[in-house]
């Protein structure tokens, strides 16, 4: 029996992890790097264990000092998580090695499936050899790891050698690993899975497809389960795929197998041994734990010879710090408030309060909505996101609620390929126009009610706000009986924290809060803008700035100042979050400035790089 488990991971899938774990009466260990000494996997252990440094290689990454912890920690078996060492066949031996349970699959399973490459001989599937025109639009893949790093869409052969090195140096920093290979890409094709669990006692369960075919960056945003519209033969060959592999490399454990759905054909991708950040939308359908079911295999138990029975519908969607409106770039800052309504599933690593830095992947939690139908299922999940408090950095919650309501998604149409379809459209700010009106209303009420300046009754006043991209003002003044007034609509109730307009005889409620000069209102985010402006800090035009916080990776060979560049060529690569991000050139010009090096860290705003554009180009060089 295991007592005390160590687990070796952070964020949202540790704390899920110890959810279980406390439920089931196991003590627990986490282990945190220096970023993540105050993280709430750490703050909610039983114990915890600190690993120095920052960096993923430093730290979780790092399977000698994890196997120390545990030891140190009195802890007697490990659980990997999803993503960092849980694909590490070295890790698993490291662990069983020093007299602890792995919980997971044998570290000779690992190997036969954790090599994408090595997974897709097993099944009989070779990798593209040389890459010729012929076999354009061409995919390049990490062999270790997954959650979209190390992979890149090649369209020209010209672009191959920059995605190789691109997705070799990806795929080493975020698994220790650089192996990658290149195969067929299918367009426009679904993403279906299989989850698995299997025990020692030779019980292969197939526990459901889910769907994840809306992606970004090869990431998934949206999940499902069970997917549909397949047909049954389609399916049980699935089942049937998933599990001859598990058994052809007598595997043990919860894991995935992965196809692409083009048609009525099923292309295997890869198996992946572990827990998927999927996994909830199973666990509501299946009506199961994943995780009590993982422990209990892990302990020797054996699973009942027949799997349990699905019911109903389950939608997952991934909540991310990021801006999907300016090519998904990473946003960091406090996470003032998370919360969601009532009947929705909430895995997060996030509390009120604690700090999203650049160190480690954007995802801030998951929300899992189930139901008889998936309509009802699909339903409810937009309508909770919609009204969720997500107080903080930038996120994809907007886009989120919009997929979901897309009549593609809602006719089950949707492939790989929604996004670089719908993009545009579902990342059109579409603000409150009252918004900035409530806000005012409430900033006056928090002033006075805290002994603020007042005017003459009858004096409007005006406040600025900064909204979707765009400056706003709203206007307001005094009554002489000490109410608030504004034209066009009825002034119902006013407080710091709540305002009540009726506009056209309907009466709205507007939920405000404030942190700093950041301001929500109801979903709606408005920076607060001063009185008096200072004069904004200006750029030379063509001035490259730094989307978002990271560390410069890399510089493009032989880029030098007073080089002339091409519309689009990468200039330089900074990584944050785990992903690496091409800045390039905007527009055709001379490069008349370089501001950073390899290894710099830079702040969001920072300045990289000076291409002076062409006297053909115009003024068009921005920042990108």
């Amino acid at each position: 029996m295991i007592s005390s488990l160590l687990v070796a991971n952070r964020g949202e899938i540790a704390c899920r992890i110890l959810r279980t774990c406390r439920a089931a009466g196991i003590r627990t260990v986490a282990v945190h790097s220096d970023a993540d000494e105050n993280a709430l996997h750490a703050r909610v252990a039983d114990a915890a264990v600190r690993l120095p440094g920052v960096s993923p290689a430093e730290t979780y990454l790092r399977g000698d000092l994890i196997v120390r912890a545990a030891v140190a920690a009195g802890a007697d078996a490990v659980h990997p998580g999803y993503g960092f060492l849980s694909e590490n066949a070295g890790f698993a031996r490291a662990v069983l090695d020093a007299g602890l349970v792995w919980v997971g699959p044998p570290p000779e399973a690992i190997e036969a499936m954790a090599s994408k490459t090595r997974a897709k001989e097993l099944l009989g599937i070779a990798p593209l050899g040389e890459v010729t025109e012929a076999d354009l639009p061409v995919l390049v893949k990490a062999a270790a790891g997954g959650g979209g790093r190390g992979m890149r869409v090649v369209r020209r052969l010209d672009d191959l050698p920059a995605a190789l090195e691109g997705a070799r140096s990806e795929a080493a920093s975020a698994f220790g690993d650089g192996e990658v290979f290149v195969e067929p890409y299918v367009e426009d094709g679904r993403h279906v899975e299989v989850q698995i669990l299997a025990d020692t006692h030779g019980t292969v369960w197939a526990l459901g497809t889910r769907d994840c075919s809306l992606q970004r960056r090869h990431q998934k945003v949206i999940e499902e389960a069970p997917a549909p519209g397949l047909p049954p033969r389609l399916t049980e060959e699935l089942y049937d795929t998933a599990v001859r592999a598990a058994r052809a490399v007598g595997y043990v454990g919860a894991g995935t197998v992965e196809f692409l759905v083009a048609g009525d054909r099923a292309h295997f991708l890869e198996m992946n041994t572990r827990l998927q950040v999927e996994h909830p939308v199973t666990e509501a359908v299946f009506g199961v734990d994943l995780v009590a079911l993982q422990l209990r295999v892990a302990e020797g138990h054996a699973l009942d010879e027949e799997a349990p029975r699905a019911r109903g519908h389950a939608v997952e969607a991934r909540l991310y710090a990021e801006d999907p409106a300016r090519d998904w770039a990473p946003q960091t800052g406090t996470l003032h408030r998370l919360s969601m309504p009532e009947g929705v599933r909430l895995d997060t690593g996030y509390t009120d309060g604690d700090e999203i830095t650049v160190h480690y992947d954007p995802m801030l939690a998951k929300a899992v909505a189930h139901a008889p139908t998936r309509a009802e299922a699909v339903r409810r999940l937009a309508d909770a996101l919609e009204r969720a408090a997500v107080h903080g950095p930038a996120t994809n919650r907007d886009l989120l609620v919009r997929s979901l309501r897309h009549e593609e998604f809602g006719a089950a149409r949707m492939d790989t390929g929604f996004y670089e379809r719908h993009l545009k459209d579902l990342t059109e700010p579409a603000p409150d126009p009252y918004a900035p009106l409530a806000a005012a209303l409430a900033d006056s009420r928090s002033r006075s009610r805290f002994g603020g300046w007042r005017n003459v009754p009858s004096q409007p006043h005006t406040n600025r706000y900064l909204m979707a991209g765009e400056e706003h003002e709203a206007a307001y003044h005094h009554t002489r009986g000490g109410g608030l007034a504004a034209d066009g609509v009825d002034v119902v109730h006013a407080e710091p924290g709540l305002v009540v307009l009726e506009v056209a005889g309907v009466r709205r409620r507007f939920e405000v809060a404030r942190y700093g000069d950041r301001v929500y209102v109801n979903t709606t985010a408005l920076t607060a803008l001063p009185r008096f402006p200072d004069p904004a800090a200006q750029h030379a035009p063509g001035s490259l700035l730094a989307p978002m916080p990271g560390t410069v990776v890399r510089v493009a060979e032989g880029l030098s100042v007073g080089a002339a560049v091409r519309a689009g060529q990468p200039l330089l690569w900074l990584e944050a979050m785990k992903m690496q991000h091409q800045i390039s050139a905007p527009a055709p010009g001379t490069l008349t400035a370089l501001d950073a090096a390899p290894g710099q860290q830079v702040q969001v705003g920072a300045l990289l790089a000076v291409v002076q554009p062409t006297q053909d180009a115009g003024n068009r060089a921005t920042d990108h």
